[in-house]
């Protein structure tokens, strides 16, 4: 006997999903979804590249050891790409976020839900991309936000990760993390779309900081007192903004903190790494070819702090570091001369 529930998982599994942006990381969650649903639709916010994807069924520039599965499509077009799904999930790097919606909107049916995989605020107001999503789509659009710690090439080549699936509908975000689960994934799911997306925005800053301070040659001791010291910040942020503080104790909060912090695939760490090795900020983000997330991000979080009268003085030396040229190692310095405190407060 079928129940209802079953009955919503089996219709959910029948759906296409359509993935807007075609990065190494938007690649990566249309190759698993077409491993483990029908039917996944793939489509870039750089056109003629879908050309070199149809042909060549793999993303040779981001993701060449991923072979797109046979239930993997490439739309030459967004309005081909919407039309053909039932739902969206948006992969594009925090600063394209509002022009993608803004894009995606007018096409959308009724019934039609949007997650994203989009992890920072939003430069120009620091909106979290939920409240972006509400002001261009409105409130009636179901919405749900992924994030933890995942590499791009690690989930493109199917090891095994874990990451969660946050929605304010909690039913929605349930079905969302069974449709993306399967053979060496596993998602899990909640309802605090503010601490995941905080989460999301944060470790990358704080990622930059583990690579200085590693490039540096500062020691196991010194990260791990960063990672720790950073995911207080982190959490002191999202309270403020109105997160539960058990979800930065889960995945989207010090698992992908850890992750970004002492894995070389971070494209934050090798910025931090770079800056360390006497490398400019144009300098090192060159070299590394990719959007590194955190160089906007630090500016966003600590005007944000800022606005919340939030201490986050990691965060705040890092973006020194970035955008006002402060020498690594005095950066280092002004941290370590700072007052005595309680550690909890």
């Amino acid at each position: 006997m079928t129940t209802s529930n079953d009955a919503g998982v089996d219709a959910a599994s029948r759906s296409t999903m359509a993935v807007i942006g075609a990065g190494s990381w938007g690649t990566a969650l249309a190759v698993h979804l077409a491993r483990t649903i029908h039917r996944t639709v793939l489509w870039g916010l750089a056109p003629p590249d879908m050309t070199d994807l149809a042909r060549d069924r793999v993303n040779r520039r981001y993701l060449p050891e991923a072979p797109f599965p046979d239930a993997l499509e490439i739309a030459p077009t967004l309005e081909g790409a919407v039309a053909a799904a039932d739902e969206l999930l948006i992969a594009v790097p925090s600063h394209a976020f509002r022009a993608c919606l803004d894009q995606v909107a007018p096409l959308l049916r009724p019934g039609m839900r949007i997650a994203w995989a989009t992890k920072g605020f939003e430069l120009e107001t620091g909106k979290l991309p939920h409240q972006v999503a509400c002001e261009v789509l409105g409130m009636s659009v179901p919405t749900a936000v992924l994030s933890g710690p995942t590499f791009a090439r690690e989930v493109g080549l199917g090891l095994p990760t874990a990451m969660t699936v946050a929605s304010r509908d909690r039913d929605y975000a349930m079905e969302l993390a069974q449709r993306l689960s399967g053979k060496n994934f596993r998602a899990y799911a909640s309802t605090d779309m503010i601490g995941v997306e905080v989460g999301g925005a944060t470790k990358n800053v704080l990622a930059i900081g583990a690579g200085i301070s590693d490039g540096l040659g500062f020691g196991a001791n010194t990260r791990v007192a960063l990672i720790t010291r950073g995911l207080a910040e982190m959490m002191r942020l999202g309270v403020a903004l109105g997160a539960q503080k058990d979800t930065f104790m889960g995945l989207t909060g010090l698992g992908d903190l850890v992750l970004t912090c002492t894995d070389d695939q971070s494209r934050n760490r090798r910025f931090g790494l770079a800056l360390a090795a006497g490398r400019s900020s144009d300098e090192a983000q060159r070299e590394i070819g990719q959007v590194v997330e955190g160089v906007l991000a630090a500016r966003a979080v600590n005007a944000v702090a800022r606005t919340c009268r939030v201490e986050m003085p990691i965060a705040e030396q890092i973006c020194k570091v970035i955008y006002e040229g402060a020498p690594p190692r005095e950066a280092v310095a002004a941290l370590m001369g700072r007052s005595i405190k309680a550690e909890i407060q």
